[in-house]
């Protein structure tokens, strides 16, 4: 067992506290408790003086599939043989041994969403894994279907309107959507069809169609985010705004809509004109209007490790302190759908916690142990994971 004793516990799902101990066996969060609580040989990691959080989760990454340092080599992001591509699965690119992943993981993040690339109007199947590196992306993984990539507005147009070729236009990005749907619907009439060929691009749209995954649909300029949640109403599936760069210019429709959106990222340049609108106070303005929202890194765009910077740019721009870190734990879990097992500090959630010297908010803050499933790693000043201890560790 290991115990984590004193130290400011940020819960996420309750107000924060002092004093407790959180104690974790065999990979998971079994009871928060009183120091005089903790049994005879239990391992234990003194928080006192620390600030102590859920694992944090960044909801739009392309971590593994999109690697530094490699240029051509590392990039699998995009199939761009042609636009509409929804057979493919980033779990068949995921580089375990990426540099990006041991940052994000030191960094505090240990569970990330990997979409593909936003090149075609439709990419492929989206995944979650933790960060902490495996032999395989199978042990890594939480979610393998997490969601069909959809993408709206420049990048299409630009990638394949240069070779004359569809889509040339946002209506010829929203009608192969729109008719890749379609095709689904006829896909599933056809089940009891004994001489039906399997398709893998048709299942993973059958899955959306069966809501047992959303679109995820990247979209930056207002009309296009309009366009994603009117085609999703039109099939009735469940949808998620990715980026949503424009967001605060409508958020009365986004929550007429009840529509919930992976805001980001915001540390970036004016480098596109669907980017010109950019607002720091974006996710101040969706919490005033009580739309449900996550942040993203959208690593490599700007480095996953730094995901409570630019939750503590958004407090600097009006949003309150609690839900800037709901927006990089809970509130992103539960827009990722897998709530049950991480972003708040519970028993029986997974022991992924993260031990920091200074508020996490805080530009100076830092990580000094990183849990990962009951593995506890050490972070060094230079923010970079020096060793795992198997102290509590999930059984295989």
């Amino acid at each position: 067992m290991l115990a984590i004793i004193g130290g400011a516990i940020l819960p996420i799902c309750e107000p924060p506290y002092t004093g407790g101990v959180i104690f974790v066996d065999k990979g998971k969060i079994i009871g928060i408790g009183r120091e005089g609580d903790i049994p005879a040989g239990a391992k234990i990691i003194d928080g006192r003086g620390k600030y102590i959080t859920p694992g944090l989760i960044d909801a739009h990454t392309h971590l593994g599939i999109y690697a530094e340092q490699q240029a051509w080599a590392g990039e699998d992001v995009n199939e761009t043989s042609q636009p509409v591509t929804p057979g493919m699965q980033v779990i068949d690119a995921i580089n375990p041994g990426d540099v990006g992943l041991a940052d994000a993981c030191a960094g505090g993040v240990t569970t990330v969403m990997v979409a593909p690339g936003s090149a075609n109007p439709i990419g492929g199947q989206a995944a979650i894994i933790k960060t902490r590196r495996q032999l395989t992306v199978e042990d890594m993984l939480v979610r393998r279907y997490a969601g069909l990539k959809i993408a709206f507005g420049e990048n299409p147009r630009r990638v394949y309107g240069k070779h004359k070729k569809m889509p040339v236009t946002r209506m010829a990005t929203a009608a192969l959507i729109r008719e890749t749907l379609l095709k689904g619907r006829e896909y599933m009439a056809k089940a009891e069809n004994k001489e039906r060929q399997i398709d893998l691009g048709m299942e993973a749209v059958a899955r959306v169609l069966r809501r047992e995954m959303p679109l995820r649909a990247h979209a930056h300029r207002a009309d296009d985010i309009v366009t994603a949640l009117r085609i999703a109403r039109e099939f009735d599936v469940d949808i998620i705004i990715e980026h949503a760069t424009e967001a605060h210019l409508i958020p009365e429709v986004l929550a007429e809509r009840r529509a919930r959106v992976v805001l980001g990222p915001h540390l970036i340049t004016r480098s596109k004109h669907e980017l010109n609108e950019r607002s720091f106070a974006a996710p101040a303005v969706l919490a005033a209007h009580g739309v449900p929202f996550a942040l993203m890194s959208d690593h490599p765009v700007v480095p996953c490790a730094f995901l409570t910077v630019y939750a503590g740019l958004a407090v600097r721009f009006g949003l309150g302190a609690e839900q800037a870190l709901r927006a990089i734990t809970l509130d992103a879990a539960e827009i990722l759908g897998i709530a049950d097992r991480v972003g708040s500090i519970a028993p029986g959630k997974d022991a992924d916690l993260v031990v920091w010297r200074g508020h996490p908010l805080e530009l100076t803050a830092m990580p000094e142990w990183v849990i990962v499933d009951g593995y506890v790693g050490k972070v060094s000043r230079e923010q970079k994971i020096v060793s795992w201890e198997p102290w509590a560790p999930a059984t295989r």
